[in-house]
């Protein structure tokens, strides 16, 4: 691909400026120009598919507050146990860490202040429609079903249900503006081969040490392992880490190899996340490391809590 064509995810909306998933981070980030809006899934108590990154709810709302008794024996309040009429009346907050007080990112915009609710998936998907309408432009859009194991011993099958509601939305081809991810590899051959999903799907790929799935995502990262992600998915989205490392002899960027091997198999690759608070070493802006990315790893796109910068380090 050329350097101009490289796609740029806002990841949860443009989250970087305004708290995660909501409506009106969906909206900045497609108005920062965005070519996809990426979105997380997970199930409520009734069945309601819903737009948040966790399975827990308490550290990006105000759960703990609204209903103090419904946590698990962890302590944790969980999505599942929630009907959506409940969940749409928590307010949404920038993200905090396990204290629930202090916020994973402190230049972002201020926890606790704001009236901010939970999308559904239809709602959000409906809204971005609405928005390429009026706008004239077609913003894409990139899901990932959450922890589909759990959510299948909880009682939900988080997969079937997603591809329904997509199927209803008109979601159904390689053709549409339409990307589903998943990082258990059982699972992503299991949409693409029991549940017939023709969409263009992503394998998703962390650390071994870090996994929540069986998934052994070292194996995945070989010549051979790429070859066998080719044969249900598009592409992959790997960490950083994974596509460039820090040079032994100057301490300089350098490529893992990864991506290269990746566009022999055939798979496009989207590394996850480019954040003004994490730069790699070696780098002095999210604008220079997204530049180096593109050009000198050829990259396919990018997740970035960050559209407008990634948008500005490319020549379009």
């Amino acid at each position: 691909m050329s350097a101009d064509d490289l796609m740029v995810i806002a990841h949860r909306g443009a989250s970087g400026y305004l708290p995660e998933h909501t409506l009106e981070a969906t909206a900045y980030g497609h108005a920062l120009g965005a070519d996809y809006i990426e979105s997380d899934i997970v199930v409520t108590r009734d069945d309601q598919l819903i737009v948040v990154h966790d399975i827990q709810l308490e550290r990006v709302t105000n759960v703990a507050d609204r209903f103090p008794d419904r946590h698990r024996r962890d302590g944790r309040f969980y999505a599942r146990d929630f009907d959506l009429a409940e969940i749409k009346s928590l307010n949404v907050r920038e993200r905090r860490r396990s204290d629930g007080k202090t916020a994973v990112f402190p230049s972002r915009f201020p926890t606790g202040i704001g009236q901010f609710s939970v999308p559904t998936v239809r709602e959000q998907i409906k809204f971005i429609q609405g928005m390429n309408r009026s706008t004239g432009r077609d913003v894409g859009i990139f899901a990932e079903v959450k922890k589909t194991a759990w959510h299948r011993k909880e009682g939900a099958d988080i997969s079937a249900l997603t591809l329904q509601l997509l199927d209803d939305l008109g979601f159904r081809t390689r053709d549409d503006n339409f990307y589903l991810q998943c990082f258990d590899a059982d699972e992503t051959r299991r949409i693409r081969r029991e549940l017939g999903c023709e969409l263009k799907i992503i394998q998703l790929i962390d650390d071994n040490i870090a996994a929540e799935t069986p998934t052994d995502y070292a194996a995945m990262r070989t010549p051979g392992g790429l070859r066998e992600i080719a044969r249900f998915a598009e592409a992959i989205g790997p960490k950083i880490a994974h596509v460039a490392r820090m040079g032994e002899i100057d301490g300089q960027p350098v490529s893992t190899g990864l991506v290269s091997a990746a566009h022999a198999a055939g798979l496009e690759v989207i590394p996850w996340t480019f954040r003004v608070e994490e730069l790699m070493p070696g780098f002095e802006s999210l604008r220079e490391m997204t530049a180096w990315f593109n050009e000198v790893l050829d990259i396919d796109g990018v997740f970035t809590d960050f559209p407008d910068t990634a948008l500005a380090a490319i020549p379009r």
